[in-house]
């Protein structure tokens, strides 16, 4: 109830009309600060051989930062840094293949799309009736027709923001739609498909596990993980990227920190409790909780002595305690029974306009119209009758007037103007009053309370615990000290092992535009210095978050392979099993038996497929697992005359007869005509994933850590 609530930023409401009369002013607006940002450019990238200038990211990366409502810092502008560049791929990269198939965006598509509910939201939200909740079409053409007049930066900015994304978005919707068009399920692809799936195999197996030979047993060899990975790169293949360890030095407040601020706080209690104006008491001292005039229902109270809290006396202190980062004082100023929710009607006779601000009727006729409204519901007229006819809140106007509350939105960003709060959640059932708020004269009747329950206003002074420069150069001290007396990696080793310090160790392979490292947020600064330095370097101090860190560079891995060592963990117990299947096999001999190979072993001959499980399509086999190469082996004509050769499986060394391969009955032509539609749906769905084939295919150079 947009309306009643008292919103903080009071000029949205005015900014949104502003852009209905000026979106190209606006836009401007954006568009010069963007450019200030940014005064030289150079190049961070090529795309499909167009080169990409830093200018041209920091305007995007401003766009998604004013979507967010302004500025960002840290993490967050590293996020979006990566999206206005994966934006900008998406664009490029996109736009070829349009020109490659000569798709096109004519003006009138660019008109029916803007003056339609598929306009983008940028403008919908600019030219919405708040009245009827509806874009406002014709505000739309108006700005437009302005629009197209504006040169230079103006409608650079227009094209940018809002012209631009359109065309890019219709045209890629044309793109996807002629891909999810030429999916196709042929005939003799059904056929094939529907003989695998009725076609069932049972079988007769012996399983020798690759744990029926101790680990311990079978070496592998940096030579033997090296060759495995070179016969399957397109797995194993990695990026470029760095190993990095550190050790940190926390610039935490530390406990002298924690009773500086217990004293400084402790030292306000007597004044506090003494003080008759509490709120600017609280304003005076700069406390890190700002003064609330509400009521807060005990059970909302969120610190852990919310009982002692609740037990005070009107002008009685509790504290200093600890909340959070804060060393707090509460002070009761008052306590009621109040409701946890409220029902309520009203009709609104509003003194201004909700878009733009700007008074609509004055406040004396105002007054005189609820009056007259107040006089007619208690002479008998109809309440719903007087809503729809003079009610201003479009919102109620179809329920009657009514609303239900919470005691929440009694504070809090989205919470209803005062005076509209406390008539509802301060009265009682039945009150029916006039009240007068921001936005005008209301007729109010609460219509039924439920829940009540103890609520209390309180007055907070809160001081944030926060380290001291005492603290901060210790630390700082601790680094440097570190940095001087340890200059390479075997020296950082040692230094740690002497001082009883912790390297962390993080085995992930950091990449180059990276931004965070293990719990570290906001490294961008760090990830930069190991781009630039050699294997083994320790970095100077960083400053980052609440503590200083000195990294090592433990290792530079160039794109391709990783080394065996790096690999090991991933690879190691593939290649074993590979070895032991060999030794396996080597035992069995090519050409065994079932029974041969159950001697071998000393296991037992078991069957599967009875229950009609074995499909050509199946995942799994009961009692086995998911074992492709049995699967497949299991509908080879050759195996049904004797026992297969020995198969290297995922979990162990098979050796299989084909007992039979039955039919089951075919499906029912209705179920058959289902089976192919959802074929088809999934092989449409599966066309959407083109884009990252085309960025696998497309020419993209990333630079961008080079400036960024």
């Amino acid at each position: 109830m947009q309306i009643i609530q008292n919103i903080r930023e009071k000029g949205s409401a005015i900014v949104i009309g502003v852009i209905a009369l000026s979106l190209i002013g606006f836009i401007m607006m954006d568009s010069r600060t963007a450019s200030s940002r940014s005064s030289s450019s150079s190049s961070i990238g090529k795309i499909n051989g167009e080169t990409i200038d830093s200018k041209t990211l920091v305007d995007k990366v401003k766009q998604l930062e004013d979507q967010r409502g302004g500025h960002v810092s840290g993490s967050e502008l590293y996020q979006l840094r990566q999206s206005a560049w994966d934006q900008l791929v998406a664009e490029k990269v996109l736009s070829s293949e349009f020109d490659k198939l000569g798709l096109v965006f004519s003006p009138k598509e660019l008109s029916s799309i803007l003056f339609s509910e598929d306009a983008p939201q940028t403008l919908k939200q600019a030219f919405t009736d708040k009245t009827t909740g509806q874009y406002d079409i014709n505000k739309a053409k108006e700005w437009w027709l302005q629009a197209k007049k504006a040169k230079g930066e103006q409608r650079d900015a227009i094209d940018a923001q809002i012209v631009e994304p359109l065309i890019l978005q219709t045209l890629a919707n044309k793109y996807s739609s002629l891909i999810a068009a030429s999916a196709y399920y042929p005939t003799w692809m059904q056929e094939k498909e529907n003989a695998e799936t009725n076609s069932f195999a049972n079988i007769s197996y012996v399983s020798v596990p690759y744990n029926t030979i101790s680990d311990s047993t079978v070496k592998v060899s940096d030579d033997e993980l090296t060759d495995y990975m070179g016969k399957h790169k397109n797995i194993y293949k990695q990026d470029g990227g760095r190993i990095i360890s550190y050790v940190s030095f926390s610039a935490l407040p530390s406990n002298s920190d924690t009773v500086k601020t217990f004293e400084l706080v402790s030292n306000l209690k007597s004044a506090f409790a003494a003080d008759t104006n509490s709120k600017a008491f609280v304003a005076r001292n700069m406390s890190a909780i700002a003064f609330d005039d509400s009521y807060t229902l005990k059970s909302k109270l969120t610190m852990s002595q919310k009982d002692s809290v609740a037990a005070l006396s009107n002008g009685a202190v509790f504290g200093p305690y600890l909340d959070g980062k804060n060393i707090v004082l509460a002070k009761m100023l008052g306590s009621r029974q109040l409701p946890d929710s409220v029902k309520c009607r009203h009709i609104l006779i509003a003194t201004k306009n909700q878009q733009t601000g700007e008074p609509t009727l004055s406040d004396s006729l105002a007054k005189a119209r609820i009056d007259s409204i107040a006089s007619a519901i208690k002479g008998g007229a109809d309440f719903n009758t007087m809503v729809l006819k003079y009610s201003d809140d479009q919102g109620s106007k179809d329920k009657k007037g009514e609303y239900d509350f919470s005691a929440a939105q009694l504070a809090g960003p989205n919470s209803l103007a005062k005076e509209f709060g406390e008539t509802i959640f301060y009265g009682a059932t039945g009150d029916k009053k006039v009240v007068k708020t921001e936005f005008g004269y209301h007729y109010i009747e609460v219509l039924n309370q439920k829940n009540f329950e103890p609520a209390y206003k309180i007055a907070y002074v809160a001081k944030e615990i926060l380290p001291s420069d005492e603290t901060i150069n210790g630390a700082s001290a601790q680094a440097t000290k570190m940095y001087n007396e340890a200059r390479d990696a075997k020296a950082v080793e040692a230094y740690v092992a002497k001082n009883g310090l912790r390297k962390i160790d993080i085995p992930i392979l950091v990449k180059e535009n990276d931004y965070q490292f293990g719990s570290l947020q906001d490294a961008r600064q760090l990830i930069k210095w190991a781009f630039e330095a050699k294997q083994g370097d320790v970095s100077e101090p960083f400053n980052i978050e609440d503590q200083f860190v000195v990294a090592v560079l433990d290792k530079i891995q160039p794109e391709g392979l990783p080394d065996a060592k790096t690999a090991r963990p991933m690879v190691e117990q593939t290649v074993r099993n590979l070895k032991k299947a060999d030794e396996i096999i080597k035992k069995l001999g090519s050409s065994p038996t079932l029974e041969a190979a159950a001697a071998a072993y000393k296991v037992q001959v078991n069957t599967a497929g009875a229950d009609s499980t074995i499909t050509f399509s199946s995942q799994i086999i009961n009692g086995v697992g998911q074992e492709p190469k049995v699967i497949g082996a299991a509908f080879n004509k050759a195996n049904q005359t004797k026992a297969s050769e020995p198969i290297a499986g995922t979990n162990g060394v098979y050796v299989i007869k084909v007992n039979s391969i039955g039919n089951k009955a075919a499906v029912a032509p209705e179920l058959a005509t289902t089976q192919v539609a959802e074929k088809t749906r999934t092989m449409v769905q599966t066309t959407y994933s083109f884009f990252e084939s085309l960025k696998k295919i497309a020419d993209i150079k990333d630079n961008r850590s080079k400036i960024f």
